[in-house]
């Protein structure tokens, strides 16, 4: 009984460690593609990251809304060390006696998803580490006609210099925002206005110089 109890274990142990071998060649082969500038692999470890954060659990610092963002986060085009993103904001609004009071706009909002999100796309993505993200934050809004619009209120484009100078842990999310190259406007009364994202080379339309486009949330 004890010989054949030793093979089991062999057997085991033998599949065991090619299961762990395999696993680990395919992750150097991830890796060396990714850093080799090869798009379709980039944009399917990016989706892989971006469909974990999707169905994980929100993090017990991380508020609700801003976890929301994240779970909203689309991918927009990958190229050679580049990644780009859009997701959404929608602020918050509580019933005070008869009315609706807006208690958190969007911008306040996007400024946090931006923040968590850009360390995420920086640190967080599994066998890719991209020198460059780009986040678009959209939301919808009212016009000066009072007509409802879905745009982008909030863009970032960083690089991975500007993360290195950024406390991450201490920061407050407008400062870490400001540091990466976040642009925005405010109109009169201080509600976001629509911006326009830059546009970067490598994402200039679908397709160019192998970029992988999907649409806007």
């Amino acid at each position: 009984m004890l010989p054949w109890a030793l093979l089991v274990l062999a057997v085991l142990f033998v599949i065991v460690a090619y299961v762990v071998v395999q696993g680990t060649r395919a992750a150097l082969a991830w890796r060396k593609a990714a850093e080799a500038g090869d798009v379709k692999v980039i944009g399917d470890l990016v989706e892989d990251a971006l469909n974990t954060w999707r169905s994980m659990r929100r993090p017990k610092e991380v508020p609700v809304e801003v976890w929301r963002g994240i779970q909203s986060t689309q991918l927009v085009s990958v190229a050679p060390g580049f990644v780009r993103v859009s997701c959404r904001a929608e602020g918050e609004h509580r019933r005070v006696g008869r009315r609706w009071v807006e208690v958190r706009n969007p911008l306040q909002e996007a400024l946090a998803i931006t923040a968590r999100a850009a360390e995420m796309l920086l640190y967080e993505v599994p066998h890719f580490r991209p020198e460059r993200v780009q986040v678009d934050v959209y939301s919808n809004y009212r016009d000066a006609k009072g007509n409802s619009r879905h745009d982008c209120i909030l863009t970032t484009a960083a690089d991975r210099e500007a993360a290195r100078r950024v406390d991450w842990e201490e920061w407050p999310a407008d400062e870490i925002v400001t540091a990466l190259g976040g642009r925005y406007r405010l109109g009169d009364g201080g509600q976001p206005l629509p911006v326009r994202p830059e546009e970067p080379p490598e994402a200039a339309a679908p397709g160019a110089n192998g970029s992988r486009m999907a649409a806007r949330p």
